[in-house]
Formats: structure tokens, sequence, C-alpha cells
């Protein structure tokens, strides 16, 4: 399993890109996960490139996104079209994206159909293009039950189609991580693992509170502080997982200081598993 940072972490940081692929590198890091609207700035200046990032022996995890699927079809191909541009200038093939903006439950079986729909359409421009679409598992969105992940997957049934596995908002939906990840393991290829103090504070992740720079940040802790089991989750998963990439999704303060102690954490349970094995 290899360890990325989320350019999203320094949303709120005066942190350039030099700056922080520095900082991934000299970490022990070896991937960096884009944030969308970071690659988008970006393009102004195309000699931030995939060849760049590799001079600090990094490389793009994911491009992470929020494609447009409320809107017209034509429209949202023009946006998938330009975010594929952009994960290529990176050397990603793989793009993050939601399943709608509301929870399976509360979504009518021809919102389904819809969303269903154009997922296939922007699978099919991506696998043309040698390139994954990636689902986050999250709250208000069809991935926000196992079950639904599973029927989204079964429904859409295109080989473009991925999850990013979020491992804490999994837990949040009441199955327990090692069981949902035994059924998702042949759809999985990404990981994004944080931590809260608890089951109450979960609402810090709503968007409208964890973009703002005001939001509260009450309840984040490091990723082995929380309610989730990491050290459990991550001894049971690694052996299944050796290549894929994991991000340490940090929205809180103080940010490289919990970075660096989390990557060191995790890599202690890398270790201590290989010395097993």
């Amino acid at each position: 399993m290899n360890l990325s940072i989320c350019t999203i972490s320094f949303r709120h940081y005066l942190h350039s890109i030099d700056q922080i692929a520095y900082w991934a590198q000299t970490h022990q890091f070896q991937g960096i996960e884009l944030w969308g609207i970071h690659a988008k700035n970006l393009a102004a200046q195309p000699n931030y490139n995939k060849e760049w990032l590799s001079a600090f022996d990094l490389e793009i995890s994911m491009l992470s996104d929020y494609l447009p699927l409320d809107a017209s079809v034509s429209d949202l191909m023009s946006e998938t079209i330009k975010v594929s541009a952009l994960a290529k200038h990176w050397g990603t093939n793989k793009i993050r994206t939601f399943a709608g903006k509301q929870g399976s439950k509360h979504t009518s079986d021809c919102e389904k159909k819809d969303i269903v729909d154009k997922l296939r359409v922007i699978c099919d421009y991506l696998y043309s293009q040698g390139q994954y679409l990636v689902v986050e598992t999250h709250p208000n969105t069809l991935t926000d039950q196992l079950s639904s992940t599973l029927e989204l997957l079964e429904h859409t049934n295109h080989p473009a189609l991925r999850i990013n596995f979020d491992v804490l908002h999994i837990w949040e939906s009441g199955i327990q991580p090692i069981k949902a990840i035994k059924e998702l393991q042949p759809f999985v290829s990404h990981f994004h693992l944080k931590n809260i103090s608890s089951e109450k504070y979960l609402n810090v992740f709503a968007p409208d509170n964890v973009y703002a720079a005001s939001g509260s940040r009450k309840g984040m802790v490091s990723l082995f502080d929380g309610v989730v089991n990491y050290q459990e989750f991550l001894t049971e998963v690694m052996p299944m997982f050796n290549d894929v990439h994991a991000s340490l999704e940090w929205f809180g303060p103080n940010v490289m200081d919990v970075l660096s102690q989390d990557c060191k954490e995790v890599r202690k349970v890398f270790e201590l598993n290989q010395v097993r094995s």
C-alpha cells in the first residue's frame, strides 16, 4: 500500500505545489492526490506536470473532482473531457467523483437510472482514454451504504467504474469496514483514511462545513486516535492490496505535523506485518 497526501488538506494554507511536493518527498510519501480545482488552476503553468513531479519520486495517485451528474449530458461530457486531459497531464488514470447529491434511500428509481446512465457514458469515454472513474463511498450519495454501492456497480456494469473506499464513511454507514472491503475488494482502486473522536462529530465532514475556512474541526483526530480501529483494518487489508494508493485525508489544523505522524504510524503497521509474514 502506497501513501499519498491530499492537496485539499492545504486548501487554507499558503503553500505552493513546489513546497507540498518537496515536503511529501521528505516525509516518505509516494504520491499526491490532486484536488480538481488545484489541477485546473495549475493548468496555466504547464511546466507543472508528471515529469516535474517525478523528479521528487512522486506520482499523482488520483485527481479528485466533482463531475456534474446533474447537468446535461453535453455539459457533463465537456467537463469530463477537460478533467480527463488534466489527469493525463499529471500522469494519473484515476478520476474521483461522487454518485449524486442525495442519499440512496431518498433517490427515486428514475433518478438512479439517470445517474447510472450518465456514469456509463463517462466510463465509456474514460475507458477509451485508459482511465477509470473512481466513485467515493460517501454520505448523501448513491454509495452511502454497502448495498447501494454494490447495486450501483451492478447496474452500471462497466470495467472503468471503480471505488474509492473511504474507511470512516463506510463505518459511519453502520457496517464494519473489514466486512465491507471483503465484498468490494474487486472494485477498490483507492482508499481514504481519516478518523473522528466520536460519532457525534461526524457532521464536521459535511461539505458546507469542511470546505469552509471558518468551519468547525471539532472531533477530527489523528488516524490511530479515533473510533475506527486502523491498526486492525490496515493489518487485515494490506495483504489484499500490495500496490494500491491510500490517501491520508486530513481537514484539520497543524496539517504537516498530523500527516507526518500518521505516516510514521502507518509505516509501523506496514513494517510489523512484513516481519510477521
